[in-house]
C-alpha cells in the first residue's frame, strides 16, 4: 500500500520561539564539551615530549586525562535513560533516521535545495562522529592503560587507533566550534534553549511542519518555558 505524504506549509512568525533543546540535552552537551576540552587539553603534553617538560606533573596529568576518559560516555548515558531523557531519545532516532534528499544534500556540500528535519546531514554526523568516537576512545585508552591484560598486537593496533582518532577528533571540534561561532542562532538554542519559529521555516522546515504551529506550548515542560521564554503546557 503507497502513501502520500501531504505537506503543509507552516506561517512562520518571527517572533514565536520554539524550544529545540531542553535542559537534559543542553547540559549533556556542554558536558561533554567540558570533557572534550579536559582530554584534548590533557592529550597535548602526553604526546608532545616537549610540551610536557614545560607542563610538568605528568603524572597528574596522565590522571586526569584518564579519569575524563572514563567519564566521557556519562553525559549521554544520564541524559538517554530515565523519563527525563524523552528528548534526548527521540532526537537520537531522528539522527539515526536518513531520507534519500539528505544523502542528496550531504553529497552538493549543501547546494541542493532540500527540505530538513531538525538536525541537517553535517549535524547528524558530527552527532554519530561523537558517539562512535566516544567508544573507540574509551576502548583503545582502555587497552593503553591496563596493557597487562591485552597481547602486544591489540596494544600496538589500540596506540595507532587512538592517535588517528585524537588528532580526527581535534580537527572536528575545531570546526564545531567554527560552525557554532558563525551561525549565533543555532549557538544560542545550545545554550538558551529555543529558536525562533522563522528560524526553524528556514533551516528545518521538515521538523516545524512535524511540530505544528502549536509547539511552543506543547513541547516546553514548565521549567524549560520559563528559561527560553515559553509559555508551558
Amino acid at each position: 500500500m503507497s502513501q502520500t505524504r501531504t505537506r503543509t506549509r507552516v506561517k512562520a512568525r518571527p517572533t514565536v520561539r520554539i524550544l529545540r533543546f531542553d535542559r537534559v540535552q543542553r547540559s549533556a552537551h556542554w558536558a561533554n564539551a567540558l570533557l572534550f576540552g579536559i582530554l584534548m587539553a590533557t592529550a597535548l603534553p602526553l604526546y608532545f615530549g616537549s610540551l610536557a617538560d614545560v607542563v610538568g606533573r605528568r603524572h597528574l596529568v596522565a590522571q586526569i586525562h584518564l579519569w575524563a576518559g572514563i567519564a566521557l560516555p556519562l553525559p549521554m548515558v544520564v541524559s538517554l535513560i530515565g523519563p527525563w531523557g524523552a528528548r534526548m531519545r527521540r532526537d537520537a532516532r531522528r539522527i539515526n533516521r536518513w531520507r534519500k534528499e539528505e544523502i542528496r544534500w550531504l553529497k552538493t556540500l549543501g547546494r541542493t535545495p532540500t527540505e530538513l528535519d531538525k538536525f541537517n546531514p553535517g549535524q547528524k554526523l558530527n552527532a554519530i562522529f561523537t558517539a562512535g568516537v566516544i567508544v573507540i576512545m574509551l576502548a583503545t585508552g582502555s587497552m593503553l592503560q591496563w596493557f597487562r591484560f591485552f597481547p602486544v598486537t591489540w596494544r600496538t593496533g589500540a596506540t595507532f587507533v587512538h592517535d588517528v582518532f585524537a588528532f580526527a577528533i581535534f580537527f572536528v571540534v575545531f570546526g564545531h566550534i567554527a560552525f557554532a561561532l558563525t551561525h549565533r542562532d543555532s549557538m544560542r538554542s545550545m545554550i538558551k534553549g529555543w529558536v525562533t519559529e522563522s528560524w526553524a521555516a528556514r533551516h528545518a522546515a521538515a521538523w516545524l511542519r512535524e511540530e505544528g504551529p502549536e509547539a511552543p506550548k506543547r513541547h516546553s515542560s514548565r521549567e524549560d518555558a520559563s528559561s527560553a521564554g515559553l509559555r508551558p503546557g
